[in-house]
């Protein structure tokens, strides 16, 4: 498939009075189009600020893109002046976002919010954008669109908003749709109903997604590749089969270890035990280490960059010094 996007050493740091804090760390993938990446890991693991990056979004000061590019058809978006950025976010890449309600102004009507975006990017005339968002807002599965569409915000359930909130990223055809924790409030029957509505929608429109999520179940659904962050390191980065059948670092381990399984109910969770480390002190060995079970002398004295792992698939990366394979049968003896 077709590069889509490369990110190259994306460089993050929110500058406060407490000191600077180390959010993304050179970080670097290839996306191709048609491909949706799975972005997983805990609070604070950098995953959301990887995407603000991307999308221009970091709030200056006090955080700023210190280093890196983000080549996304042919340009860097880094270096973009703000009146072009503005003119990709929406038109060619889309983001939606966490909580719906307080991603929607709750002043203007669903429908003025949706072909604010049309009349902007695509040139259209107030009724040719109306019409467009009714066939929206159907397409995500509202009833009644017609006359949903002259609702606000608070008229609508968490589910339909987030409905409403998709229809918006999708409403100019965007060859990226960025989706951040874009589930996460929503009960477990709307969750499943959103998913998958957007895998049909993937399907049907052809464009790239990158899922951000610390749900690791939501993730295996509806990826084609996983991406495990912490401490604003990619630790380990693999198809998405192959990262659940063949875990090469014990952070991935530690976030599947702690998940329940359907088929072997009777296995206990297993916590990661200890705390995220601070993100203003850039660490000088695995920030794992302190965390992991399998941590030898190399791990506290070098922090191990991503590289392919020995014996597994061509695309399977991670940053371990460990075996992990070999450290688990050590381990279960």
């Amino acid at each position: 498939m077709t590069v889509l996007m490369e990110v190259k050493n994306l460089t993050t740091r929110f500058f406060t009075d407490e000191g600077t804090v180390y959010a993304v760390n050179g970080i670097s993938y290839v996306l191709r189009e048609g491909e949706t990446l799975g972005v997983v890991g805990e609070s604070g693991s950098g995953k959301s600020v990887h995407a603000m990056s991307i999308m221009g979004l970091i709030p200056s000061p006090p955080g700023k893109v210190t280093e890196g590019e983000v080549i996304f058809r042919g340009r860097d978006l880094l270096k973009l002046p703000k009146n072009q950025m503005r003119l990709v976010r929406g038109a060619e890449i889309a983001m939606i976002f966490q909580d719906p309600m307080t991603s929607l102004n709750p002043v203007l009507t669903i429908g003025r919010q949706i072909t604010e975006a049309l009349q902007l990017h695509l040139g259209m005339d107030r009724r040719e954008a109306r019409n467009r968002a009714v066939e929206l807002l159907a397409m995500v599965g509202i009833p009644g669109a017609e006359k949903r569409i002259d609702d606000y915000p608070h008229q609508f359930s968490g589910g339909m908003r987030q409905r409403a909130m998709i229809a918006m990223g999708l409403s100019c055809n965007p060859q990226l749709l960025i989706a951040d924790e874009a589930t996460t409030a929503l009960d477990v029957t709307i969750q499943a109903q959103i998913i998958d509505l957007v895998k049909r929608l993937r399907e049907k429109l052809g464009m790239a997604m990158i899922w951000i999520s610390h749900d690791l179940g939501v993730v295996a659904s509806i990826s084609d590749t996983v991406q495990v962050m912490y401490a604003g390191y990619i630790v380990e980065r693999a198809p998405v089969n192959e990262l659940y059948k063949d875990t090469r670092h014990p952070y991935t381990l530690g976030l599947l270890n702690s998940l329940p399984r359907l088929d072997q109910p009777d296995i206990p969770l297993i916590p990661i035990t200890g705390s995220p480390p601070d993100m203003r002190e850039l660490p000088t060995q695995c920030p794992f280490a302190p965390r992991c079970p399998f941590a030898v002398e190399k791990c506290w004295q070098e922090n191990p960059p991503l590289l392919p792992v020995e014996g597994g698939h061509p695309e399977h990366l991670a940053a371990c010094w460990v075996d992990v394979r070999e450290a688990r049968r050590n381990v279960n003896g």
